[in-house]
């Protein structure tokens, strides 16, 4: 979700869910540490519960990191092993680690001894040719004993070599039930599933599983289902598109009274009506205009006449 879920999708989402924790774009150590970025650390009080996700592969340096994100405010910090993009993989961080989980497991213990909050771990099922369950095993019985209480598992495993990272989110077939073994075999650990969930039941049925759901681009290119789901599970009634898009009014505009584009936050909101008559159109008016000098709340009004 590079790219993605930056502070003001993340702001946008809790609208939609008062309860799902929300995770940072994965932002590396070294952009942290080395490179001072620590504007990528901002972030609103409205979006917790929020964990810090990080990329890296040197222990010194993520609990720098991890350090900094813990005293911005941040929740959790997550460490993720199961990002394959070639970005990452130059690095020597993402699903390349999965072939070294000692290592992980030096990094997790690096990072708790720096910070007193919750440090956790994203991985993929497999990477390249190791496929056997008892790969999976073994990363896991490292990360307990590394003091991992939570394991968010993309039930794929990662092609580093001849696939793309699109082509990782689909190619590679899912395998939810390695996922389920995974918690049998581990009920200390809270197993959270990740991977081509995109409705409210597939989210039901796989809480009767496992402890947890991770979603991503599902719940970026159709963020009403964080809605449904919250209402689903929580009895929560559910809002309007309507009154989510009119929530945003306050934000956005003092967003743009501290100088911010338009078009950085309204991108996020793109798939407010996907499905519903008129989204193609709500689509179309924000990313025509929400680009231009002087664009403000106007634009999104224009949009949602689209689809009433």
């Amino acid at each position: 979700m590079m790219d993605w879920t930056d502070r003001h999708c993340r702001y946008f989402h809790r609208l939609l869910s008062p309860r799902a924790r929300l995770y940072t774009e994965m932002v590396t150590s070294a952009a942290l540490v080395r490179g001072g970025q620590l504007r990528l650390l901002e972030h609103s009080q409205q979006e917790h519960p929020l964990a810090l996700q990080l990329g890296g592969s040197d222990p010194r340096e993520l609990a720098l990191a991890a350090r900094l994100g813990a005293d911005a405010g941040y929740d959790e910090i997550n460490l993720n092993v199961g990002c394959p993009s070639d970005r990452v993989q130059s690095g020597r961080f993402g699903a390349c680690l999965m072939r070294e989980p000692a290592l992980v497991g030096d990094c997790v213990r690096a990072m708790q001894q720096e910070v007193g909050i919750p440090v956790t771990v994203k991985c993929r099922i497999g990477v390249d040719d190791q496929d056997d369950y008892a790969d999976l095993q073994h990363f896991t019985e490292t990360m307990l004993e590394a003091g991992v209480g939570v394991l968010a598992v993309h039930a794929r495993k990662a092609w580093l070599q001849g696939l793309s990272p699109k082509e990782n989110r689909d190619i590679p077939p899912l395998d939810y039930e390695r996922v389920y073994r995974l918690k049998r075999e581990f009920p200390q650990l809270i197993v959270v599933i990740n991977g081509g969930i995109v409705t409210v039941e597939q989210v039901q049925a796989h809480l009767r599983q496992v402890d947890g759901v991770m979603l991503g681009r599902a719940a970026y290119h159709d963020p009403y289902l964080l809605a449904q789901i919250e209402a689903a599970l929580y009895g929560r009634p559910l809002p309007s598109r309507d009154d989510i898009l009119g929530h945003m009014r306050p934000y956005i505009e003092a967003e743009l009274a501290r100088g911010t584009a338009l078009k950085h936050v309204s991108r996020h909101v793109l798939g407010l009506y996907q499905g519903e008559p008129g989204a193609r159109g709500f689509r179309r008016v924000i990313s025509e205009n929400a680009h231009l000098p002087g664009a403000g709340w106007n634009v999104l009004e224009q949009a949602a006449l689209q689809v009433n």
